[in-house]
């Protein structure tokens, strides 16, 4: 593990960036970024769009560890280049931003109210290129529809799973068991959420730490003992859908939880922007961000 970067996830004032969008989900978040589908014909060109999008962000001179304290890359991301330069390194040495790494493969059919990960075949290799090009985290997202026991039990029984693997790599796993902002039981499902976590926080060892991102909850602070956990480096919320006003007057309301928004991080971002405008939108997008964090 990097000492500087494991320090700067504990102790840095930021968010976390996620610029993550895999598989079904970019061809959304290349919509809301005003590229329609008429303007590429295949994976390929695509994901070359969307590189060309997350370099325009990652570029921006706003884009910096004065507020942002770490970045959440898709496989393809790390894999690629920003100005010549492997995207994980550039971001630590250019930006001094810390690089994770998404490595689930998106959600299983719906079952007991939940969405369990995919299997992940393959992972131990994708951490060790990780390993190799600069990453020191990871992220992997389970998803809950409603307050289903035996459903959450199972998901965050996957979460650790899957993040001791993570950490037996010497990487930091970011657990996601993301709960839907508009389930009718949201605040009954957190509460299950919050006492299974803390459960599997008992059989880490204890120099294991992990990072723990969830939706913002309904109770204010209801994830505080997971905050003040000594095997917790870092609590953060992700935007779950919530206009980006509203997440960051909901995060506010949460001490010691930090954003890592994707969608209401690139709100209001747009291909046909000059680079000025966009700057501009990009500065306010993350001021307002970073303010809700360090609240």
């Amino acid at each position: 593990m990097n000492i500087e970067q494991a320090r700067q996830m504990t102790e840095g004032k930021g968010f976390i960036a996620a610029l993550d969008q895999s598989g079904g989900s970019t061809p959304k978040a290349l919509r809301l970024y005003g590229v329609n589908e008429d303007q590429y014909s295949n994976e390929d060109e695509m994901f070359d769009m969307v590189h060309q999008m997350r370099t325009r962000i990652i570029t921006s001179p706003s884009f910096n560890s004065d507020q942002i304290i770490g970045a959440i890359l898709f496989e393809q991301t790390m894999d690629r280049e920003i100005e010549g330069i492997p995207t994980a390194q550039y971001l630590w040495e250019k930006k001094g931003i810390v690089p994770f790494l998404k490595t689930d493969k998106g959600l299983a059919d719906e079952e007991n109210g939940v969405q369990l990960m995919k299997p992940c075949p393959g992972l131990d290799e994708l951490l060790e290129r990780g390993v190799a090009k600069g990453i020191f985290g990871t992220k992997m997202r389970s998803f809950i529809a409603e307050a289903n026991e035996e459903g959450i039990k199972a998901v965050i029984a996957q979460q650790y799973e899957f993040g001791k693997q993570v950490l037996s790599h010497g990487l930091v796993p970011i657990l996601e068991p993301e709960v839907d902002i508009n389930a009718a039981d949201k605040a009954a499902a957190e509460e299950i959420v919050l006492r299974e976590l803390l459960a599997g926080l008992d059989t880490l060892a204890d120099d294991q730490k992990v990072m723990i991102k969830v939706s913002i909850p309904t109770k204010d602070d209801l994830y505080k003992p997971l905050i003040e956990h000594p095997k917790v480096m870092r609590v953060v919320a992700l935007s779950g859908g919530y206009e980006r006003d509203d997440a960051n007057e909901r995060l506010s309301r949460n001490h010691g939880m930090i954003a890592s928004f994707s969608r209401a991080l690139s709100e209001g971002l747009s291909a046909q922007q000059s680079d000025e405008d966009f700057d501009a939108t990009m500065a306010a997008s993350v001021k307002g961000i970073y303010e809700a964090s360090i609240s």
